[in-house]
């Protein structure tokens, strides 16, 4: 699940990605469509589903018999069904693959001979990729690993078993061995692992817990942001669920614990924007200006030492619990939020107890 651009920026995806073993310069995915898809063609559904590929890139696939729905090859005007399995293998220059060991500093909270958690810093990339060819997680793994006999770094068969964005922290998870990777990425395939995040958000949530429904999709204005859709609206709209829980209130913002029940692209982001409560400095959603408080100057500088001390969007992937995948333990984990993250909750409640009695 390795190497493409698409999941430099995700939380998760219902989407496999596999280097082929044989020919290693094709590029490999896999997905599986939603139960409520409607009948649209083929080219159509990958063009919105792989951000960084062209159509024509799509449909050249397809006339060499590079793309196969339920193990059948298909042309550019088949139409996608309800539940079909979907591959495609797109040529890529194999170079820009390779995962060189590099020193680069991780917490890792757990490790044994099938997997190791990692508790990602911010700024981190997790995978190379179009403009981050090293200095990524993997390539941190990488030199981790490096003394293990018959460890390969690019061997699509370990690694990653799932993603987040270059710029949230939090707990990832990678499989040392083919067994684990396939063992683990089963349970993400079936929701069966339990993930919270915790985010901070611009304004007073109403209600104490509370959950978010609605179907994403690429938003047509911009292909780098998602939006949320009704029902049956668009036919490449996913469905997402997110349980949300005030964790603490202050003031002007508000610490939120959020539980996927689905895994799609920046689901969290997307939803807590859809009901009025944009992520904290989150630039690509428009967080990243000041959408509640006072018109003062004395607020407008002390937001802007908030942006200051957290640069980049409020999320922390917070907690992970699974099953391991040898000896079927029920593992948990929960990690400490980062400086940045703290520093940001201790100005805000700074400023609350001063100016709003909190």
């Amino acid at each position: 699940m390795e190497n493409n651009e698409y999941f430099e920026d995700i939380e998760d995806a219902d989407v496999e990605e596999i280097v082929d073993q044989e020919q290693d310069i094709y590029e490999h995915f896999r997905f599986v469509v939603d139960k409520g898809q409607t009948l649209v063609r083929i080219d159509k559904y990958l063009v919105n589903c792989m951000a960084a590929t062209s159509r024509n890139r799509i449909q050249e696939a397809a006339d060499v018999g590079h793309i196969r729905v339920n193990d059948k090859p298909v042309k550019s005007n088949y139409r996608v069904k309800p539940f079909d399995v979907i591959t495609i293998h797109l040529a890529y220059p194999p170079s820009h693959f390779e995962i060189i060991p590099q020193d680069i500093p991780i917490d890792i909270v757990y490790e044994d001979e099938d997997i190791i958690l990692v508790n990602k810093q911010p700024g981190l990339v997790v995978h190379p990729g179009f403009g981050n060819f090293d200095g990524t997680l993997l390539n941190a793994i990488a030199w981790h690993l490096k003394d293990i006999p018959g460890f390969d770094p690019n061997d699509s068969r370990v690694g990653l078993v799932h993603r987040i964005d270059k710029d949230t922290s939090g707990l990832i998870l990678i499989a040392k061995t083919e067994y684990a990777k396939m063992h683990l990425g089963k349970q993400f395939f079936d929701k069966t692992t339990h993930r919270r995040y915790y985010a901070m958000v611009w304004g007073n949530v109403k209600e104490d817990e509370g959950t978010i429904t609605g179907d994403l999709a690429r938003d047509p204005r911009d292909r780098m942001q998602f939006t949320v859709f009704p029902e049956g609206q668009n036919p490449y709209a996913k469905h997402a669920v997110t349980h949300y829980k005030v964790v603490e209130r202050l003031g002007f913002v508000t610490l939120v614990e959020c539980r996927l029940e689905t895994g799609r692209t920046h689901q969290i982001r997307v939803h807590m924007k859809h009901i009025g409560h944009t992520l904290f400095n989150d630039e690509r959603y428009g967080g990243n200006v000041i959408l509640r408080g006072s018109t003062s100057a004395y607020y407008k500088l002390f937001v802007k030492n908030c942006f200051f001390a957290c640069p980049r969007q409020a999320l922390h992937a917070k907690t992970l619990g699974f099953v391991h995948p040898t000896t079927g333990e029920y593992m948990h984990f929960d990690s400490e939020l980062p400086t940045d993250l703290q520093e940001l909750i201790r100005m805000w409640r700074e400023y609350g107890k001063e100016h709003l009695g909190l």
